[in-house]
């Protein structure tokens, strides 16, 4: 299979399990989810399904929980949307790339504005 191919598949299945999570999957655990990626293998048999969560801990916990309890639900919805042989076994993991971008962000912000006071104190005197 083309990476070209790999790549558009991956997007596809990215749109269709973020349409299907928000519109048809009706669990209250399942609340503020964003699908941030989707790594499929090579045979197109297994997928990873990366999400984001707001919250804390525990509400990721739930939500993972929730995702799970509803995998073969997303999955047969999923794979009749999908025109390859297999529909793939999907996998739902934390995307803990986003929570380590956004404290670095936080991080440079505070950085930013802790310059900024030295400037100012440096300047008025």
């Amino acid at each position: 299979m083309s990476k070209r191919r790999a790549e558009r598949l991956s997007e596809f299945i990215k749109q269709e399990v973020s349409k299907i999570i928000l519109y048809k999957v009706k669990d209250p655990r399942l609340s503020f989810i964003t699908v941030t990626e989707v790594d499929i293998s090579a045979d197109l048999k297994n997928v990873k399904v990366y999400v984001s969560v707001l919250g804390d801990e525990s509400e990721r916990k739930n939500t993972l929980c929730g995702l799970d309890h509803a995998k073969g639900f997303i999955q047969a919805e999923l794979g009749s949307c999908l025109r390859i042989k297999y529909t793939p076994h999907l996998k739902f993991c934390l995307d803990e790339l986003t929570e380590k971008r956004n404290r670095i962000l936080k991080i440079i912000d505070e950085a930013v504005r802790g310059s900024s006071v030295i400037e100012k104190n440096g300047s008025e005197e």
